[in-house]
């Protein structure tokens, strides 16, 4: 029988949606290492993976020297400008945001919308349970975070680590991310039209998540966000609307390791969001 030739245009629009849906099935699969395949998943959709690997492999111990970026994602010399990213960039899939969140965190890492690309190791899109109930926003990745791929993994993100403890959660149930998903040089704030870039992605993610609750850390995340010029010692502590979902301001952890008398107010903002949640310490 003869085989009909698929117009070119077609042809580019089945290879573009091969790549979307592999790339989804590869970032759940690297995510998801423990969790056992269909074989014919990958018969299907897969076929350049061997059938052996319907078993994902056992992660290994995470490496700095892992992180090196993908010659499709390594910076140039220069980036063009693009114009910001929108917030509805990608689809809500009906059976969850895990598919959607793979999706936009691909096209995190290989942005070039703002300079901030230029230096760049890694990308820090986020991370965390995709449908959290509670998400914490910070300002942007450090040297840490930049080496990793993962936000808040330095001093920061130990304290952090520990707040969401006391919350009675554990990291893995809830949601972390950034304004900014590329480290400033020299960790410096961001400037205005990097975040007007960038801060589409963060709303995307807020749309796909729904979180019941949201942590804003620090003044950066409150004035990009939020528009807020009030400052965070003024507005922590005080619950802010966005989109519906209550946004509990409070300090930084950067914040709270250079000045620990800050603490037991940041702490009182977590009890406010424990009480909102429902969570209860355990004395």
């Amino acid at each position: 029988m003869r085989q009909v030739r698929k117009p070119r245009k077609v042809q580019d629009m089945s290879d573009c949606f091969y790549q979307i849906l592999t790339g989804c099935l590869k970032e759940e699969g690297l995510r998801h290492r423990s969790v056992e395949l269909d074989p014919a998943i990958w018969q299907e959709f897969l076929s350049d993976v061997p059938a052996v690997s319907a078993v994902a492999p056992e992660r290994k111990p995470a490496a700095v020297t892992e992180n090196v970026p993908t010659p499709s994602s390594a910076p140039s010399s220069s980036a063009p400008d693009v114009g910001p990213v929108t917030a509805t960039s990608a689809p809500v899939a009906a059976d969850g945001p895990e598919a959607a969140l793979a999706a936009l965190a691909e096209e995190v890492r290989v942005c070039r919308r703002c300079r901030l690309c230029e230096k760049r190791h890694l990308a820090v899109f986020g991370e965390g349970n995709p449908r959290a109930e509670l998400m914490f926003i910070g300002e942007g990745p450090g040297a840490d975070e930049d080496r990793t791929g993962r936000p808040f993994v330095g001093r920061a993100g130990q304290l952090l680590d520990k707040m969401i403890a006391a919350m009675t959660f554990a990291r893995e149930e809830v949601y972390i991310a950034n304004v900014v998903k590329c480290r400033p040089p020299g960790n410096r704030a961001p400037e205005p039209d990097e975040a007007a870039a960038c801060i589409g992605y963060l709303k995307r993610q807020i749309e796909l998540i729904r979180p019941k609750v949201i942590v804003s850390l620090g003044g950066v995340a409150l004035s990009f966000l939020f528009k807020e010029s009030a400052g965070i010692s003024r507005m922590r502590g005080h619950w802010i609307d966005f989109n519906g979902i209550p946004v509990m301001p409070t300090f930084h952890p950067a914040f709270l390791l250079r000045q620990e008398s800050a603490k037991r107010d940041a702490w009182s903002d977590l009890q406010q969001v424990m009480a909102r949640l429902g969570r209860k310490r355990q004395r």
